[in-house]
């Protein structure tokens, strides 16, 4: 009965009052109701619910000056983390800027099937509580100078999260930065750079894989230890850029441990980025062997290249030193670099060996099992690559963190859930850890030798 009252008295109140101030209200709004309007449109109106009023203030917004606009309900009252860049109800975005055009444009192209591939398989059961993983790709052809466009791009247009995948130690340089001051999510790049490997880490950037650093002593040591080669028989050709200089920097350190901490001048062969012009590296190489007495003769090359220049190189070389030793870092893509040999004939693949920061693809081991699976179904035609299990790996150990995190999703959620991450096993043979001071996941090297038909097998490096 008290409520029956109180509706009555509210109910009396709108007659008496509700036609003063809807006619004072009506100026304002220009309205045409009639001046007899019902009592039981105002109730009505009092009821509305909460999605109505919403749709009604958003109206009246339009109406008002931006000063005396009223807040609508805020989206996330209805599940939407719209405040959040890249995030919403459905979706999380994610952006890789990569080449997917020019020399290199294989390492953009398999680095986004890989991030793709396990996205997909997420996607398919459920995705992340129910939010679908998206992946935005820029192309920056491999080019610094792209690439501040596309990072603009990224995160001024298409609103991502965070970055995954991105390929590439030059343009690194520009993204980093651009990245850092933004504070977002810098996962998974491709590449072994010191420079995403600070110490102490910077905040939002998170490795998987091993350094240039350590693949270069990995097979310091293998050449001087195994082989038994001088230090003085070792050349490095690179690059010129920050990735060359990446790569011989992890060179001379190694060779500069072996001799104690003592430093000797390493030989450096150069070519420019997204050329195969290796003629000037191929001359100082013949320069340098014609003044030196045979047994400091160089014997092998370390090699901080991408596919392309990298069998120019060892085309141009190979027939004038035929037991020389030719090893890369594994940026130069494997499968890329093992076609390219082949096509020039099998005495030219032969022995090529790779470093790798991933198992061996012809493996099978249950995560190399799964990943030939999901990119069979998603991209059906496409040959496993190093490349694109290294993205695969990339996107499962972001999926992981990110099914860890929890429903609340920000940046730097998902930076303290990573920072936590302790010994999560996708089937590397190695667990994954991250902790405050250890952005880098995983520090193991494969090695891997190109055999004469083409296909890397196991080659043990210790």
């Amino acid at each position: 009965m008290a409520m029956v009252a109180g509706v009555a008295a509210a109910v009396a109140l709108l007659v008496v009052f509700g036609k003063p101030l809807l006619d004072g209200v009506r100026p304002l709004f220009g309205s045409a109701d009639s001046p007899t309007r019902q009592i039981t449109k105002s109730a009505d109106f009092v009821t509305k619910s909460a999605d109505q009023v919403e749709a009604n203030a958003t109206a009246v917004n339009s109406a008002l000056a931006p000063a005396t606009a009223i807040a609508a309900v805020p989206a996330n009252s209805r599940g939407v983390d719209s405040a959040i860049r890249g995030v919403t109800a459905g979706e999380i975005r994610f952006g890789i800027s990569a080449p997917f055009t020019g020399p290199a444009k294989e390492l953009g192209q398999h680095m986004k099937q890989g991030i793709e591939a396990a996205f997909n398989v997420a996607n398919a059961n459920g995705g992340i509580y129910g939010r679908q993983l998206r992946l935005v790709a820029a192309d920056d052809g491999y080019e610094p100078a792209r690439t501040a466009a596309t990072m603009k791009q990224l995160y001024e247009k298409d609103q991502v999260f965070g970055l995954v995948g991105n390929v590439g130690t030059p343009t690194a340089v520009v993204a980093l930065p651009y990245t850092l001051d933004r504070k977002m999510l810098f996962f998974g790049a491709f590449t072994g750079a010191g420079l995403l490997r600070n110490e102490p880490p910077d905040r939002y950037v998170f490795n998987y894989r091993a350094s240039y650093a350590e693949e270069t002593a990995a097979v310091v040591n293998y050449l001087v230890k195994v082989r038994r080669l001088l230090p003085e028989q070792i050349a490095v050709f690179a690059q010129q850029d920050a990735y060359g200089d990446a790569g011989f920097a992890g060179v001379e350190k190694a060779i500069r441990s072996l001799r104690g901490g003592n430093a000797s001048p390493i030989l450096r062969l150069n070519y420019q980025r997204n050329t195969v012009d290796v003629d000037d590296a191929v001359a100082q190489l013949g320069q340098y062997n014609a003044q030196q007495k045979r047994h400091i003769a160089i014997k092998a090359v370390i090699m901080v290249p991408t596919y392309r220049a990298a069998a120019k190189f060892i085309e141009k070389t190979r027939d004038l030193y035929p037991d020389m030793i030719y090893t890369s870092v594994s940026f130069v893509g494997s499968t890329a670099l093992a076609g390219e040999l082949m096509l020039l004939g099998k005495k030219y693949a032969t022995g090529v060996i790779v470093t790798q920061v991933v198992p061996a693809v012809d493996g099978h081991s249950s995560l190399v099992l799964d990943y030939k699976s999901a990119l069979a179904k998603y991209f059906p035609g496409e040959a496993p690559d190093y490349v694109s299990l290294e993205g695969y790996v990339d996107a499962s150990v972001l999926i992981a963190a990110l099914q860890r995190n929890g429903t609340q999703l920000d940046t730097e959620r998902l930076v303290g859930t990573l920072e936590n991450l302790r010994d999560l096993d996708i089937g590397l043979g190695t667990p994954v850890t991250f902790s405050r001071s250890e952005h880098q996941g995983v520090h193991r090297v494969w090695g891997t030798q190109l055999d004469e038909t083409g296909h890397y097998q196991a080659v043990d490096l210790q």
